[in-house]
């Protein structure tokens, strides 16, 4: 029975190989009850018939072990199919042992709790459909179930004793099933339920970073529009700032200013132009690998020409040799962000400590400013959040990314003998130089 319009529901190959260990699990154990019963009760089955449904039965299962060993997911359809396949197996047992009338009917639930843990509700629906049908035909047409008798019994002994094999037998039917019923519900459905809600987790995740990417993207695109709206007041005012250096080179403290702010000009310009060279280009800049305390000295020397006032302790320790990596121009605005963030909370020190191994980096920013209230935490982070009056919101959520991009992580808290920290932990796997 396949359900039209449902193929692009798409099943797990886990839950497959849990539906092939739980049916071997079903094969041995009627395995088992038919030996038990013949055996110990003595009951009259058709044992022939019962042994061939069993044997199809685990045909079929090898089958779709060899299925499984592709490694390609199942569709809805394909795995309702397995459970229908699985009722019509036990209804074809349970015709050759009493039909309704046998312990074991209660396993025509067991199908349809898969169903209901696993597929949408229509094939649900269905599957209660086909197990009531089932049901329903062994009520009216089975071989019924006779418990054997030795030929000293007569009498009302006789009678007893049948009576006694035959509650005998049914009892140890019930207590199978109850067993399966509850193998099925601890390993099956919640391994199941489990896999359903880890698939939820990473679709819940995907789409978070969906969202992330589609922010950064518009931030390109300002980005990049930015900069090309840019170049030519800035071009104008680097050549301004020439002519006034000109015209007033007879005023040394005016000269002095003016070149302060010509050299902002060109540090904008410059910044500008990294933006423009590494638009649509890969991590590497220029393919130039250096070790990373390198790296973290002139990534340091960098800020500071833009923060001459602001002093910062700088502790870089780590394993010897140092790793060499390549150097990632998105990685050095990310720290030059945390650094400014630092700044303007305490302009006038900040702390920097980073160590490093072979595996990773990691880097600890300190600031001596008022620290973080309980509502900044939750919202740091978020693009366009900031607790400053002429902030934008970008620095930290643009070095979140960056670092996540990287395999790392960002985390940021009040520090115990005051003042924000920001802690970066940076895996070097994607950095480092082959």
């Amino acid at each position: 029975m396949f359900i039209q319009g449902s193929t692009d529901v798409m099943i797990g190959t886990y839950n497959l190989k849990r539906l092939f260990v739980f049916r071997s699990a079903v094969i041995a154990s009627e395995l088992a009850v038919i030996a038990l019963a013949v055996r110990v009760m003595a009951a009259d089955i058709p044992l022939f018939y019962m042994l061939s449904v069993i044997a199809v039965y685990a045909i079929f299962n090898l089958l779709v072990w060899l299925r499984i060993g592709k490694g390609s997911s199942a569709s809805a359809n394909e795995f309702f199919l397995h459970l229908v396949i699985d009722v019509l197996a036990l209804a074809a047992l349970l015709y050759f042992s009493g039909g309704s009338s046998n312990p074991f009917v209660s396993l025509f639930l067991l199908p349809l709790v898969i169903a209901a843990a696993t597929l949408p509700r229509r094939y649900v629906w269905a599957m209660a459909v086909v197990t009531l049908s089932c049901y329903t035909l062994l009520m009216v047409i089975n071989v019924p179930l006779m418990p054997g008798m030795s030929g000293q019994d007569h009498g009302t002994h006789a009678g007893h004793s049948t009576a006694s094999n035959d509650f005998g037998l049914h009892v140890l039917g019930m207590w199978f099933s109850f067993l399966l019923g509850v193998g099925l519900i601890l390993f099956f459905v919640v391994a199941m339920a489990e896999t359903l809600r880890q698939r939820d987790k990473k679709l819940a995740e995907a789409r978070e970073k969906n969202l992330r990417d589609e922010h950064m993207v518009a931030l390109g695109t300002l980005a990049a529009g930015a900069a090309h709206e840019l170049g030519t007041p800035l071009a104008t005012m680097a050549v301004l700032t020439r002519e006034m250096e000109l015209d007033y080179s007879q005023q040394p403290d005016l000269i002095e200013k003016i070149e302060i702010l010509r050299s902002q000009v060109d540090r904008c310009k410059a910044t500008l132009g990294q933006i423009s060279a590494n638009a649509g280009q890969m991590k590497a800049d220029s393919g130039c690998s250096e070790d990373v305390k390198q790296y973290l000295q002139q990534c340091i020397t960098r800020w500071q020409e833009l923060h001459p006032n602001t002093a910062i302790l700088v502790t870089l320790e780590g394993c010897e040799p140092i790793p060499v990596i390549v150097v990632d121009e998105t990685l050095n605005q990310a720290i030059i962000n945390v650094l400014n963030n630092a700044a303007d909370a305490s302009p006038d020190r900040i702390e920097l400590n980073a160590g490093w191994s072979y595996d990773e980096l990691t880097i600890d920013v300190r600031d001596f400013g008022e620290g973080l209230d309980p509502a900044a935490m939750q919202e740091l982070g978020k693009p366009f959040f900031t607790t400053k009056e002429d902030g934008h919101g970008l620095g930290f959520y643009l070095a979140q990314e960056v670092m996540r991009r990287l395999g790392g992580e960002v985390k940021i808290g009040n520090h115990g003998q005051g003042g924000a920290a920001v802690s970066i932990r940076l895996p070097l796997n994607k950095l480092v130089a082959e």
